[in-house]
């Protein structure tokens, strides 16, 4: 039997970087002009958050995990060996790796992804979900235009942040993930399905946001990552290429979002009552700045 790993709110594996000192997590942090695009356009793109070593690592690992048989599979809150709605293409999408196996768990905890977290939430940050999305070579398919929160909003009040990490280079040809600068600034819009029809939420904007609609595409090496705020209107392409395009994704908040629903949140998690903070096994505080010593240096994780 596979050990559900979200019993342990820390790394139990040695992939990544551990220190408590300040001065080791000061190289992570993202400059003044880095938080004010992100404030100004809703993303920020080319964070590098894996070596080549740990992106070979993670995808090994999902290898492992997208075969339906594996052990760790009834661990998953979601699997989705193909959600596209296109029988002719495919998106794998999958809840919970951090539950399954070392380095997906880790990976919560790795310090380049955690300061920069720190600092576009300006809080601690708590868990919500990771992801993955797989589109396989020549037949990858869509992911719809959508806002984070408009699948989220049984959590509250809104102080997501998402992060994207590419496993492979991800590019216009292969469905690299597009956002909608300035678009963490609309209202909450409804959800589409999510491997649905790519433009079918575009198609419904009202006229003064489909004049603001200009997609931007986020080509990233693999490692590199985008971090986006939870309204932020994204989407990503086919990928009719000869190889994968394959990526993770963190969902995080700032300590203090509460519950929305008296339903579990999550498939097979236990229900925290409308108006009780977030927290427990499956969403644990991951960062808190109290928990770095000072440095001896001028800048401090912040």
């Amino acid at each position: 039997m596979i050990e559900d790993l979200s019993r342990y709110h820390h790394p139990v594996g040695n992939l990544f970087a551990r220190s408590g000192n300040s001065v080791d997590w000061d190289r992570y942090r993202l400059s003044e002009e880095q938080l004010a695009f992100f404030r100004e356009n809703g993303y920020l793109k080319g964070v590098r958050i894996l070596s080549d070593e740990q992106v070979e690592a993670l995808r090994t690992e999902l290898e492992q995990l997208m075969d339906p048989a594996h052990a760790g599979r009834h661990l998953f809150h979601e699997y989705h060996s193909n959600e596209s709605t296109d029988p002719n293409r495919v998106v794998f999408h999958a809840l919970g790796a951090w539950r399954v196996l070392p380095g997906f768990h880790d990976l919560l905890w790795n310090p380049a992804f955690l300061a920069p977290a720190f600092q576009l939430l300006d809080g601690p940050v708590r868990f919500w979900h990771d992801q993955l999305f797989c589109k396989p070579a020549r037949h990858g398919g869509v992911v719809a235009w959508h806002q984070d929160y408009s699948y989220w909003t049984r959590t509250t009040p809104l102080a997501h942040l998402t992060c994207w990490i590419g496993l492979d280079d991800s590019t216009r040809e292969n469905g690299c993930l597009n956002y909608i600068p300035g678009s963490h600034k609309w209202p909450d819009l409804p959800k589409p399905v999510l491997t649905g029809e790519m433009d079918g939420l575009r198609d419904t904007l009202p006229e003064e946001l489909k004049d603001k609609f200009e997609p931007v595409a986020i080509e990233l090496k693999k490692g590199e990552s985008s971090f986006h705020h939870a309204r932020t209107m994204h989407g990503s392409r086919a990928n009719d290429t000869p190889a994968p395009r394959r990526a993770t994704v963190i969902n995080v908040f700032r300590d203090g979002v509460m519950s929305d629903s008296n339903e579990p949140l999550l498939a097979g998690v236990p229900v925290i009552p409308r108006g009780d903070r977030m927290g427990g096994q499956f969403f644990p505080l991951l960062f808190d700045r109290q928990r770095v010593p000072p440095s001896t240096g001028e800048r401090q994780v912040a």
